[in-house]
């Protein structure tokens, strides 16, 4: 052991004095000289080293990375199946909410047509029963307006015969003949009426 640091002093002893790497490099790198004890007990300590290193990984560290992943896992797994629910659940709610809205216009619908169906009828009902009171009030009319003319025919018959009379008794000095003279204003009368 005491060789090779005495050899690696002189080796950069040398280089230093000559101010060359010269000497260092034709022995090639120090770290790769297995031939150096040195350099061996370093291999073989990193080599054990890096055992222990790899057995406290595979024994301890890599099952607390495990441990992380699958904790990370079942959460995602969950939070997929929370997200999954959540969807199904607001599909069916968006689901009886369309429904509840095609119920909701369905009936508004029925409503609006028994309310126009209603009106309809009442309205009918109502037509009825001016056009029954108009027909009654035009055929009492009616009535009134045949008495009406009988009345005014009669006393126009009458107003008739006295003027005829008074114009006869006038003209002629004599008073006419009551039936004959009610049969010409009788034939004057329906005369007028055929015209």
């Amino acid at each position: 052991m005491g060789r090779a640091p005495a050899r690696l002093i002189a080796a950069l002893a040398v280089a230093g004095l000559l101010g060359t790497p010269a000497v260092a490099m034709a022995q090639g790198m120090p770290q790769l000289n297995f031939s150096n004890p040195l350099t061996l007990s370093q291999v073989w300590w990193g080599a054990i080293i890096f055992i222990v290193f790899l057995l406290l990984c595979w024994l301890w560290g890599l099952p607390q990375v495990s441990s992380v992943l699958e904790q990370r896992a079942a959460s995602i797994a969950t939070d997929l199946e929370t997200a999954r629910t959540a969807k199904e659940a607001a599909d069916r709610s968006v689901a009886e909410m369309t429904q509840a809205v095609a119920r909701a216009r369905a009936e508004a619908q029925a409503s609006i047509n028994a309310a126009l169906d209603a009106a309809k009828q009442q309205a009918a009902a109502q037509a009825a029963e001016l056009n029954a009171r108009l027909e009654t009030e035009l055929h009492e009319a009616e009535e009134r307006i045949q008495t009406a003319r009988q009345e005014a025919a009669r006393a126009l018959r009458e107003v008739a015969t006295e003027t005829a009379a008074t114009v006869i008794a006038r003209l002629t000095g004599t008073p006419p003949e009551p039936s004959r003279l009610e049969r010409a204003v009788g034939t004057a009368l329906a005369v007028r009426r055929a015209g």
